[in-house]
């Protein structure tokens, strides 16, 4: 969590400097200091969904993917489906 809170404070100032050199106003390098990071963190969540339903496409397909393998093999070998005694 430390990190966390250093990060957000040194993202903050990071804003802070860029506004304030861009506009020479305190108020609005206060501003931005505010409101770009809290942009960023909504941004970060929905990027952070949409790789996730990504990650579980793709590992479904893996799963589809390696089943239909698993199916084939046996069906070439013959070690699923009925056991017959001759």
């Amino acid at each position: 969590m430390s990190k966390t809170l250093s990060f957000a404070v040194l993202h903050m100032s990071v804003a802070f400097v860029i506004g304030y050199l861009f506009t020479g106003s305190v108020l609005a390098g206060g501003a931005l200091a505010l409101v770009e990071p809290l942009c960023n963190t909504v941004v970060f969540h929905l990027h952070e969904k949409v790789w996730r339903r990504i990650d579980m496409r793709r590992a479904a397909a893996d799963d589809a993917r390696m089943s239909a393998s698993l199916q084939a093999a046996a069906a070439r070998t013959g070690a699923w489906g009925p056991s017959r005694k001759d």
